[in-house]
């Protein structure tokens, strides 16, 4: 009996040293550096869909583009291969803060069922953030292909699924957890707090107020993208369409097709370059700080 509760006790004993020397490396300057430039990287990205969605308003050429699309649109510009491997490293690293942000929960979100529905949120947004990782690679590395790829892969993978008999209802259900996705960031966007990853204290009030305005405003408008995804996405499922586009592209695209959707592109486009400017804001604020 001695040695089962020794060899139980060691056990916990290792998960705890495991679990310390997780946070460890988490909570290193390293990882706060490194997620900084994820928030940087993410921004440049919402940045550039912003305005290339505005462009597109303005009859200025161009097309409404989803955050690959954006990434290999940062690749044409002056010193495209080093922004690309700079963008390569902020989606590794802002994947590695989602699962951080799910695991060690530094933002104190608990296990009620409010804080596992944001802590499933983080993983979910590690995911996205680590799909664009290898296509990106990719480009930086000379053997990538178009900006379609994305679109090509989507349908490739919804072909797939509804070639099943269950598929149009699994694809259904995926575009109502999107809609959901969707709603919840613009609730947030009404409702938006600086987290505590943001180093308020080292923020003079004009700046917590520029920054908050511009959260809330480009919250609620990728939250109203995710939405629009989230549609489309359940009426390829309804219609048993695979060939129906469901990226930031098309949710972009449709804007046009309503009525006052120039006006209507254009408030969202603004609002996707305001959360741009907002993430980069927060690679400025970021602070890394484990549970205490």
């Amino acid at each position: 009996m001695s040695n089962k509760v020794n060899h139980v006790g060691s056990v916990g004993s290792i998960k705890g040293e495991v679990k310390r020397e997780g946070q460890k490396a988490a909570f290193s300057p390293v990882m706060e550096a490194l997620t900084r430039v994820g928030y940087g990287v993410r921004g440049l990205i919402y940045i550039m869909m912003g305005i290339l969605a505005l462009s597109f308003t303005l009859g200025k050429g161009g097309a409404p583009v989803d955050p690959k699309g954006a990434i290999a649109a940062i690749g044409t510009q002056p010193a495209g291969l080093v922004l690309l491997w700079v963008v390569l490293i902020g989606l590794v690293s802002y994947a590695l803060w989602g699962v951080i942000r799910a695991v060690f929960d530094p933002l104190h979100k608990g296990k009620d069922a409010k804080g596992l529905f944001d802590r499933a949120g983080f993983l979910f947004s590690a995911a996205g953030y680590a799909i664009l990782i290898p296509s990106t690679f990719s480009l930086a590395s000379g053997s990538g292909s178009s900006s379609q790829s994305g679109a090509s892969s989507q349908q490739s993978m919804m072909a797939s699924i509804m070639s099943k008999p269950w598929g149009p209802w699994v694809i259904g259900l995926i575009g109502l957890a999107v809609i959901a996705v969707g709603l919840y960031q613009i609730y947030l966007g009404f409702d938006a707090k600086f987290d505590k990853q943001y180093q308020t204290y080292a923020m003079t009030a004009q700046e917590v107020k520029v920054a908050t305005q511009l959260g809330r405003f480009g919250t609620a408008a990728r939250g109203f993208v995710f939405g629009l995804v989230g549609v489309l996405v359940c009426t390829a499922a309804f219609q048993s369409n695979p060939n129906q586009p469901v990226g930031f592209d098309a949710a972009l695209s449709s804007l046009m097709h309503q009525p006052y959707g120039v006006v209507l592109l254009g408030i969202v486009a603004v609002g996707l370059i305001a959360f741009g400017i907002y993430s980069m804001l927060s690679a400025v604020w970021f602070r890394a700080k484990s549970r205490s």
